[in-house]
């Protein structure tokens, strides 16, 4: 090990879970998540991902049709243990009854207490969306419903919904994913009924509750799908839904009946409901 390491510090002026997404396809090591920054350590220099930083927040201004900075500091420091300073930043979170904590940290009496260990930054409760699911998930999942969670990332969600008495389906098209919602089922000593790599159109079941927390533009594309999925009186609970997004996410699922909007900063969680089909005559 070299006396010293390359750090990245990307501060965007929004949109920090899309500069999150891209700086994970580029960076295979733990990005520290601060309140406004990302911080990307390595032995190796890191200019040119700064530089691809740069370019994405060009790229994404001209997509939203708004100016989206972008604070780029690249340094170089003394060698220390950067795994124990990023260990010391990811602090627990609690979201209604849930209590989310890694493994380095104590459970909390009188909470359900969920375990997971920020892997590539999968969901683990501290982002806006996944807190938005918890509360919604705690809302309406009843014992012995059948949940298909869209998307699962850590399987944070489905591993709620199984402490709830739900019987959890999950899938995601990231294999890293499903390895690591594997894992933490595990870890939390619950049990999915099925976990597989795809996507929803490789199921056929019906389900009392989806979940989808994933960007707008993909809950549009298959906004199809994950309705034919629904049960007659089914929940979907949607999310990863920018702010600037909800009017396109309001006219793909209008069929539906919106029960409920929670927002939390730019981010929107939505809960529809299918209705019944009255019969006729």
């Amino acid at each position: 090990m070299s006396g010293t390491y390359h750090e990245l510090k990307v501060t965007p002026s929004a949109y920090k879970d899309l500069f999150l997404d891209f700086l994970q396809a580029l960076f295979q090591d733990s990005i520290e998540i601060g309140k406004k920054s990302l911080i990307l350590r390595s032995e190796t220099p890191l200019e040119d991902i700064a530089w691809g930083a740069e370019e994405f927040a060009a790229a994404l201004s001209e997509k939203v049709g708004e100016e989206v900075g972008v604070e780029i500091e690249l340094s170089e420091r003394e060698n220390e243990d950067w795994i124990a300073k990023y260990k010391e930043s990811i602090k627990p979170v609690e979201v209604g009854s849930f209590y989310i904590h890694p493994s380095w940290e104590g459970a909390a009496e009188g909470k359900m207490n969920i375990v997971i260990d920020p892997a590539l930054a999968f969901g683990s409760g501290h982002h806006e969306t996944t807190a938005g699911c918890l509360e919604s998930i705690q809302r309406v999942v009843k014992r012995g419903d059948r949940l298909l969670d869209v998307g699962c990332g850590s399987g944070v969600l489905g591993i709620a919904a199984s402490m709830l008495g739900a019987e959890v389906d999950a899938c995601d098209t990231d294999p890293l994913a499903v390895e690591n919602a594997l894992k933490n089922f595990k870890l939390n000593e619950q049990t999915a009924r099925r976990i597989w790599e795809g996507s929803v159109t490789q199921t056929k079941e019906l389900y009392d509750i989806v979940v989808a927390n994933i960007v707008a533009d993909v809950l549009c594309m298959i906004s199809k799908e994950l309705k034919a999925r629904l049960k007659e009186g089914g929940v979907l609970i949607l999310s990863g839904i920018i702010e600037s997004k909800e009017s396109e996410v309001e006219r793909a699922f209008g069929d539906l009946d919106l029960q409920e909007t929670i927002a939390k900063n730019e981010w929107r969680t939505k809960i529809y409901k299918k209705e019944k089909e009255k019969n006729g005559g």
